[in-house]
């Protein structure tokens, strides 16, 4: 008896670690990027998104001003000041020139 219950977890065993490989090493999407940027998105970026980009967040900050009070009564401030203000900024000044992703 001890035997049959020896094998059966010796064969669970040599299963398990043959499955285990295939979920680990599956990778859904590649983890680089290519790094190059074509001088068109470049310009687009620089002569039309960027200017949007920075009326987007003046726009945003007046929006958040206005919006204060509402946002204090519901308690999402930090919500509010981030949609607005901190992720144009952040789409116009923290990404690399022509990086649109």
């Amino acid at each position: 008896m001890f035997k049959q219950i020896k094998q059966l977890i010796a064969v669970v065993t040599v299963l398990a670690l043959l499955a285990v490989p295939g979920t680990v090493l599956a990778e859904a999407t590649p983890q680089f990027k290519d790094p190059q940027v074509d001088a068109g998105s470049m310009a687009a970026d620089a002569l039309v998104a960027r200017p949007l980009g920075i009326v987007a967040t003046v726009a945003g900050f007046g929006l958040f001003v206005i919006s204060v009070p509402f946002s204090a009564l519901g308690r999402n401030v930090g919500d509010a000041w981030n949609a607005m203000v901190v992720y144009p900024a952040k789409f116009t000044f923290a990404r690399p020139l022509g990086d649109f992703d």
